[in-house]
């Protein structure tokens, strides 16, 4: 721990974190750990591309249905969509690259949304509602993304 102490205080002396609460620091260091986000962060900070567009019906529903998920299933989707379960300072504005939604194509509602984590690329099919949406996003969730390309 000594020798990680002199290493950091080296490229950030350690002085300058006492203007800083813990949580402070915590935050500046591992991000947000309760994501938060508003429906027009979603429309501000995400790329539709590739088969879906700001007006396509398809992004809209995973826009009403991003703004509705609980913290706990935020975390999950991070957790999937970009390989980290936080946010960074800042919120979905300093997510970069920034996360991009393309239409999964050759698939419909049998279909579950696939990611490509290091570049922040979820692959969502244009399912019939929300509901069957949030259902296959939320599956696809907790089983971690295996085995659904």
């Amino acid at each position: 721990m000594r020798a990680f102490r002199e290493g950091f205080d080296r490229v950030f002396p350690l002085r300058s974190l006492r203007a800083y609460s813990p949580e402070e620091v915590q935050r500046l260091l591992s991000g947000e750990q309760c994501p938060e986000w508003t429906r027009d962060d979603i429309l501000n900070y995400t790329e539709p591309k590739l088969g879906y567009t700001r007006e396509s019906p398809g992004f809209l529903r995973f826009v009403d249905v991003m703004e509705a998920l609980t913290a706990q299933e935020r975390k999950n989707f991070l957790q999937f969509a970009t390989g980290c379960s936080s946010l960074p300072p800042g919120g979905l504005a300093n997510l970069h690259p920034r996360l991009t939604i393309v239409r999964k194509v050759e698939s419909g509602d049998g279909s579950y949304p696939s990611v490509n984590t290091c570049v922040h690329y979820l692959k969502l099919p244009e399912y019939s509602s929300a509901e069957i949406l949030r259902e296959r996003l939320l599956t696809a969730i907790n089983e971690k993304g295996f085995h659904l390309n």
